[in-house]
């Protein structure tokens, strides 16, 4: 499997800023969650969704035995370790300590990611050390 052209799934991601933060929705200039953003940028880098998904909690601090979103992922998508992600991955991040991951950036420079946050839509912000911490899981769009 190919990657995406980064470049690409950057621009597409881009489009999406400003989006509102709607939990468990995908529409751009209407309403996405971090899930969201993810999926809507897939069907315009590779195309339709594989797979419908299933409802998802909100909970940040969920635990399990299974990284449910991960497994999603790897489904679909190109694992990279996450110390070789760059512009243009996907990102999954681990909010809180012994906690599944459940929440999901793009890279868009080696500083700044865009990521859906509740109260504030769709956002790119500096990529810190603090968030950097929290990544468990990186992924590369595949070509279409």
């Amino acid at each position: 499997m190919t990657s995406a052209d980064p470049a690409r799934v950057i621009a597409i991601a881009r489009s999406w800023l400003g989006t509102p933060y709607h939990d468990q929705a995908s529409l751009r200039d209407v309403g996405c969650d971090c899930l969201g953003l993810a999926r809507g940028v897939w069907r315009e880098v590779v195309g339709p969704e594989p797979f419908p998904i299933p409802p998802y909690s909100r909970d940040w601090g969920e635990t399990g035995p299974r990284e449910v979103l991960a497994e999603g992922a790897r489904r679909m998508m190109i694992e990279v370790p996450p110390v070789e992600a760059g512009p243009g991955a996907l990102v999954l991040f681990r909010m809180k300590p012994r906690a599944i991951a459940k929440h999901v950036g793009i890279l868009t420079q080696p500083d700044t990611f865009l990521h859906a946050y509740e109260r504030l839509g769709v956002i790119e912000e500096p990529f810190t050390p603090s968030w950097r911490r929290r990544i468990a899981f990186a992924f590369l769009f595949p070509q279409r």
